[in-house]
C-alpha cells in the first residue's frame, strides 16, 4: 500500500519545488491502518508557495486510491526551527510594555465555535494527568456545558483508552476531522488513526504539525470549553500548543511528593511565560484508603501541592485520592465520574470543575 501511495504523490508538487515531491525525497512516515493513512511532508526552508494548496493536492491524490478511507498529511519544516522569546510566532499577538516574551497569547477566536480552551498539564508523566483531564472534562459536561475533549498526547495517547473508545475510528468529510462522542463530550486523539499497540517514531516538528492540525482541522462545533490533555513536560510540543493556541487557561496536575512538585512547578511556570493564567493545582494520588480497613495511608505524601500553590500564589483546586475505583474504571473506558456520578470520586472532581468553570466564565457569576 505504501507503493501505491508514494507513486500517486508523484504526482504532486509546489511552486518553486523543481519536481515532485517524492523526487524530492520530502515524504516521509507514512503510516497506513484500516484506511487510515498519515504522512509527513517536509517543506523546504526557502519553499514559497501555499503550503495549504500542497497539503489539501496530496490529501485528494491519496484519497482516490482504492481502500483509503481518510487521508491525514503533518506539515513539517525542512529544519526545526529554534525558539527565539523576542520573535512574535504567527497569529499572536503582544501587550506592550511588558517586556520581551511577556505575552504570547494568540489572538481569540482562533478556532471556530469553542469559546474557551482549558489546557490541563504537568510538568512529568504519570501522576494521572490524562484521568484528570477525562474526568473533568466530564464533570464540565454534568454541569451542562457542552465540552470537547482532545488528547495532545502523541506519542502517549489515553483517550482512548480512558473514554472506551480503542476500536473507534472519525470520519473525515470534506477535508474536516469529526469528533467522536462518548458520554455526552466530544472526543478526538491520535490512537484513533493508529493501532493501539504501534508506536509513534516522528521527529518534533511532525508532532507540532499533526497537533496544528487536530485543533484547527476538526470540526468541533459549538463548544463551551475544549479540555486539552496536554503531552507531559516543557517541550517543544508544550510550548507551541502554549503559544499557537488561544488558551483561556491551565490546570496544572501533580502529586504530593517533592520530585513531582519539582516538575509541575517548571510546567506552570512555562505557562506564565507564555502569559497562559494558571487557573490552579490539583493534588492527584493525595491519600490512599484503605479498602478493607478504611485507613488512610499517605503513599506519595500530603498537602504538597496544596502547599506549592500557596507558595506560588494560584489557587488550589483540590484533592484526588488514590482509590481502587477510579484506577479500575479508568481501566474499564467507564471514568469514575460517569460510572459514579453520585459517588465521592465523581463529587470532588464536580468540585474542581466548579472552580475552574468560575474562572472560565466570571461574567456568569456576576449575573
Amino acid at each position: 500500500m505504501k507503493d501505491k501511495i508514494l507513486e500517486k504523490l508523484r504526482s504532486v508538487s509546489g511552486e518553486g519545488l523543481g519536481g515532485n515531491i517524492v523526487a524530492l525525497g520530502l515524504v516521509s512516515d507514512i503510516a497506513v491502518n484500516d484506511g487510515k493513512v498519515i504522512f509527513s511532508i517536509k517543506v523546504p526552508a526557502d519553499f514559497s508557495g501555499e503550503m495549504a494548496a500542497l497539503q489539501t493536492t496530496a490529501e485528494k491524490a491519496v484519497n482516490e486510491l482504492e481502500g483509503v478511507s481518510s487521508v491525514l498529511v503533518a506539515l513539517t519544516p525542512g529544519r526545526a526551527p529554534q525558539f527565539d522569546p523576542a520573535q512574535q510566532p504567527p497569529g499572536l499577538t503582544r501587550k506592550k510594555d511588558r517586556g520581551v516574551g511577556a505575552d504570547m497569547r494568540p489572538a481569540p477566536g482562533s478556532i471556530p465555535g469553542v469559546k474557551t480552551i482549558l489546557a490541563v498539564a504537568s510538568g512529568k508523566g504519570g501522576v494521572g494527568k490524562s484521568t484528570t483531564a477525562v474526568n473533568l472534562a466530564l464533570a464540565l459536561s454534568a454541569l451542562g456545558m457542552s465540552v470537547g475533549l482532545l488528547d495532545a498526547d502523541i506519542y502517549g495517547p489515553s483517550l482512548p483508552r480512558l473514554m472506551g473508545m480503542a476500536a473507534q475510528r472519525p470520519d473525515i468529510i470534506e477535508d474536516r476531522i469529526i469528533p467522536l462522542e462518548q458520554y455526552g463530550v466530544r472526543v478526538m486523539s491520535m490512537g484513533f488513526l493508529q493501532d493501539e499497540e504501534s508506536p509513534v517514531i516522528w521527529r518534533g516538528p511532525m508532532v507540532v504539525s499533526a497537533l496544528m492540525q487536530m485543533v484547527r482541522e476538526v470540526n468541533w462545533g459549538e463548544l463551551d470549553v475544549l479540555v486539552l490533555d496536554m503531552p507531559p513536560g516543557t517541550g517543544d510540543s508544550q510550548l507551541t500548543m502554549a503559544q499557537q493556541v488561544p488558551l483561556t487557561g491551565s490546570v496544572i496536575v501533580s502529586t504530593p511528593q517533592d520530585l513531582a512538585l519539582i516538575d509541575a512547578r517548571k510546567g506552570l511556570k512555562m505557562f506564565m511565560n507564555v502569559d497562559v493564567p494558571i487557573m490552579g493545582i490539583v493534588e492527584n494520588m493525595s491519600t490512599f484508603i484503605c479498602p478493607h480497613c478504611g485507613k488512610t495511608s499517605d503513599i506519595f505524601g500530603h498537602g504538597g501541592a496544596e502547599a506549592e500553590a500557596m507558595k506560588l500564589g494560584v489557587p488550589f483546586l483540590g484533592a484526588i485520592p488514590l482509590h481502587m475505583d477510579i484506577r479500575l474504571l479508568s481501566d474499564a473506558g467507564t471514568p469514575v465520574v460517569h460510572a459514579q456520578p453520585d459517588g465521592l470520586h465523581a463529587a470532588k472532581y464536580k468540585s474542581i470543575a466548579l472552580k475552574v468553570a468560575a474562572q472560565l466564565f466570571p461574567e456568569d457569576d456576576e449575573d
